[in-house]
């Protein structure tokens, strides 16, 4: 495996593949397990999201050396009811967690129509938009979440009690581009501000509050503060809702009772995601699929744009036409990053 040079080289998806299945081994991962958190990474590098994608290393690894995450976990899948399983990922690396659930749920789905996987005992297991084309590539039609530690204040409170709980939506489109929709529960990710304080940059005042709940552009008083629910109360509402179906009915943490990573790396933060899967094979044809998805796009597409250099988008374009170019001429990793894989990779078994 050859050393980064000084000056970062795109790196094609093969490449990212190997590069961070070798450096999660070396972290202790057995082989598939490693290859499952590089191919949801990678996906998210792919798609231009960049604090979600391999740049990942640097938490999921510090706590599998802290033991906060086990590299060996017994993961259990549990049939509940004829649609249903329960998953208990033993506090494995989230992504790992992750495809053992979509795969369990797309099982299910296939014998049944519908699938859905509860799982607990898990971390971060990366956005959600990877696992949504993984289903929709496969034929499924998706809704899926996770709950996240406490960063953003109840509607009318003055401190952290809820998660920035993300949830994704995705339809299959057969031989077009799906629908595929992630979205976290504030204004903005986290990590965007976490990335504004490292370049010294400020921040929207929309982003975030302060510790007081006052608004705020600097991004060191938003990281101590909270985030900023998108569509207020309406956003706190639905938060409430994934950590409902992600934390309390997956018998995972919710709420409070999840651990901050970056507070507690070493302690286990059991947190929960659903997979609710919708075999779309059962209700028509791929053809008749094709066509009416084709035009609900069109439909969309058709709509003259207030701002001509601005057309209108369906949720998932941007991310799909990024990966399409990014798979041509390959992703750039920060150096940072890139050193640190290939640390990890070095120690490889």
């Amino acid at each position: 495996m050859t050393e980064p040079s000084k000056t970062p080289q795109p790196l094609h998806e093969a490449e990212l593949t190997t590069l961070g299945t070798r450096a999660f081994q070396g972290l202790g991962l057995p082989l598939a397990d490693a290859q499952d958190v590089a191919r949801v990474l990678v996906m998210a590098d792919l798609f231009g999201l960049s604090t979600h994608g391999l740049s990942r290393v640097e938490s999921y690894g510090e706590r599998l050396l802290l033991k906060g995450i086990k590299a060996e976990p017994h993961i259990t899948v549990e049939r509940v009811a004829p649609a249903m399983v329960r998953v208990d990922g033993d506090n494995g690396v989230g992504p790992v967690v992750g495809m053992r659930s979509l795969n369990a749920a797309m099982e299910v789905a296939r014998e049944c129509g519908v699938g859905i996987a509860f799982a607990r005992g898990s971390n971060h297991f990366g956005p959600i938009s990877p696992y949504s084309l993984i289903a929709a590539e496969a034929g499924f039609a998706s809704i899926i979440g996770s709950n996240a530690t406490t960063t953003i204040a109840p509607w009318g409170g003055s401190d952290a009690r809820l998660g920035n709980s993300p949830i994704g939506f995705g339809v299959p489109n057969p031989g077009g581009q799906p629908f595929l929709l992630d979205m976290a529960m504030s204004v903005v990710a986290r990590a965007k501000i976490r990335n504004a304080f490292k370049r010294g940059e400020s921040i929207p005042d929309t982003w975030a509050t302060d510790k007081e709940g006052r608004a705020t552009t600097d991004p060191k008083a938003a990281l101590d503060g909270f985030l900023q629910p998108v569509g207020g109360h309406k956003g706190y509402g639905l938060a409430l809702l994934v950590d409902l179906f992600a934390g309390l009915l997956s018998n995972a943490a919710y709420l409070t009772h999840v651990k901050s990573w970056v507070d507690a790396p070493d302690e286990p933060q059991n947190l929960g995601h659903f997979f609710i899967l919708i075999d779309t094979q059962r209700l028509g044809s791929n053809q008749w699929l094709a066509e009416r998805m084709n035009d609900f796009a069109a439909i969309l597409h058709d709509s003259p744009p207030v701002d001509a250099d601005k057309p209108v988008l369906v949720p998932g374009q941007i991310e799909l036409a990024k990966m399409e170019r990014q798979r041509r001429e390959g992703v750039v990793l920060d150096p940072a990053v890139l050193a640190l894989l290939y640390k990890y990779a070095a120690v490889a078994p």
